[in-house]
C-alpha cells in the first residue's frame, strides 16, 4: 500500500509518500518521498507557536510541497491507494488546514481519505528506520513506550502493533513544554529544549531540582513543579525573573550569567530525565518488557536517549527509537500510523480532534 500523508498538526507542514507492507504482524515501510516546510524562524520572534499564523503558513505551504513532491515522485496520483491526514490532537486552526487540503485532494484524485492520530504517528515513527522493522510479531512484545513531546508525555504498554494501553500520562505540563518554559525563564530562544540540551553539555547538574512523582506508585508524570523550582531558584539567588507568562522581559532585567544558565540547564535536564526514564524502567521491568519504544520530540535529547540506551543494554533487550530526522514532526510517522491503523479498520472523523483509542 503507498499512502500520501499529510501533517499540519502545529508549525511544521509535512508531505511524505510511503510504501507500507508486511501487515500488523512485520510492518515495513519505505519512504519514497518526503519534503517538510519548517515555521521555527517565524513563531521564534513571538517566544511560541501562534496558531493562526501556523494556520496561514501551511495553507501557503501545502501546495508548493504537493508540486516538490510530484517531481519527485512521476505519475504520483495514480500510485497512490490512500491519503492519510492528521487530525489531531494539536492547534485546531493548524489542523483543519491539512484536513481541508487532503479533502480536496482526495476528491480531485478519487482516492480514500483516513484521518490519522498524530501522537500515534510519533509512537510508531521508530519503525521508519529499518533497523528497528519487526521481523516477527512475538520478538518485541511485550513493549513499553514512552512519547513525550511539546504537548503530551505519555507511557504505553503495547501488546502488538494493533493493541496497547495508556499506563499514564502527564497531569500538567508535558515534558517538552517544561523543556520550553524553563528556556525562556533563561532567555534562551525558541525552541527551548534543544537550547536546553546544547547548554546542559556546557553545564554541571549541581543544583538539586526535585524530580515530581519520581516515587509515585502510578505511570503519571507532572513536570510543573519543576519549572516552578527552576523560577523560584533564579530568584532567589536575586535575579529578577519576571515569571513564566512574560520571560522575554527578562532581557531587560538583570541578565543570567552563562555558568549559572549552564548548570540550570544541566540540572533541570538532570531532574526531567532522571523521572522519565525510572518510570519507564519500572513498567519494563513490571512488564516484563521485550522491548523499550521512545518516540517523540524530546526523545532527541542526547542525555535521554543515552539513559534509555544505558537501561535497555541492562536488561538485555532492544531500544526501539526513530532516527534523529523523524523525532519531530513529519509527514511519513503519519504515512506509517495511517497503514496500520487502516489494517485495524480504524476510522476517525475528518475533524479537527484525536484520541489515543486502539
Amino acid at each position: 500500500m503507498r499512502i500520501l500523508a499529510i501533517e499540519t498538526s502545529c508549525d511544521e507542514t509535512g508531505l511524505a509518500f510511503v510504501d507500507c507492507a508486511g501487515g500488523l504482524t512485520a510492518p515495513r515501510f519505505k519512504i519514497l518521498a518526503e519534503t517538510l516546510a519548517s515555521q521555527i524562524e517565524l513563531h521564534a520572534a513571538w517566544g511560541g507557536v501562534v496558531p493562526m499564523l501556523a494556520k496561514r503558513e501551511h495553507i501557503k505551504n501545502l501546495p508548493i510541497l504537493l508540486d516538490k513532491i510530484s517531481r519527485k515522485t512521476p505519475r504520483l496520483a495514480s500510485r497512490t491507494d490512500l491519503i492519510a491526514v492528521t487530525v489531531g490532537p494539536g492547534l485546531e486552526p493548524a489542523l483543519w488546514a491539512g484536513i481541508e487540503f487532503a479533502k480536496e485532494l482526495a476528491k480531485k484524485w478519487g482516492k480514500p481519505l483516513i484521518g490519522t492520530n498524530h501522537m500515534e504517528g510519533h509512537l510508531f515513527s521508530p519503525l521508519l528506520d529499518s533497523r528497528f522493522q519487526i521481523p516477527d510479531s512475538r520478538k518485541p512484545f511485550p513493549a513499553v513506550a514512552l512519547v513525550v513531546s511539546g504537548g503530551h508525555s505519555m507511557l504505553l504498554r503495547l501488546a502488538d502493533t494493533a493493541h496497547w494501553k495508556l499506563l499514564g500520562e502527564t497531569r500538567d505540563d508535558a515534558a517538552g513544554e517544561a523543556f520550553d518554559k524553563v528556556a525562556r525563564l533563561l532567555n534562551l530562544p525558541y525552541p527551548g529544549g534543544p537550547e536546553i540540551s546544547k547548554r546542559a553539555k556546557l553545564g554541571r547538574p549541581s543544583i538539586p531540582f526535585p524530580m515530581p512523582m519520581l516515587h509515585s506508585k502510578d505511570y503519571d508524570f507532572s513536570f510543573s513543579g519543576l519549572k516552578t523550582a527552576v523560577l523560584y531558584h533564579l530568584k532567589g539567588l536575586g535575579y529578577r525573573v519576571s515569571g513564566i507568562a512574560d520571560s522575554a522581559k527578562n532581557k531587560t532585567l538583570n541578565p543570567i550569567p552563562d555558568t549559572l544558565v549552564n548548570d540550570v540547564a544541566a540540572s533541570f535536564e538532570f531532574a526531567a530525565v532522571g523521572v522519565l526514564c525510572t518510570k519507564a524502567f519500572r513498567a519494563v521491568d513490571q512488564y516484563g518488557a521485550r522491548s523499550v519504544w521512545i518516540a517523540g520530540g524530546v526523545a532527541a535529547n542526547a542525555s535521554l536517549r543515552k539513559a534509555f540506551e544505558a537501561g535497555a543494554a541492562e536488561r538485555g533487550i532492544s531500544l526501539f527509537a526513530p532516527d534523529m530526522a523523524h523525532n519531530t514532526d513529519n509527514a511519513a510517522m503519519i504515512g506509517a500510523a495511517a497503514y496500520l491503523q487502516a489494517l485495524r479498520k480504524k476510522k476517525r472523523p475528518l475533524r479537527a480532534k484525536g484520541d489515543m483509542q486502539t
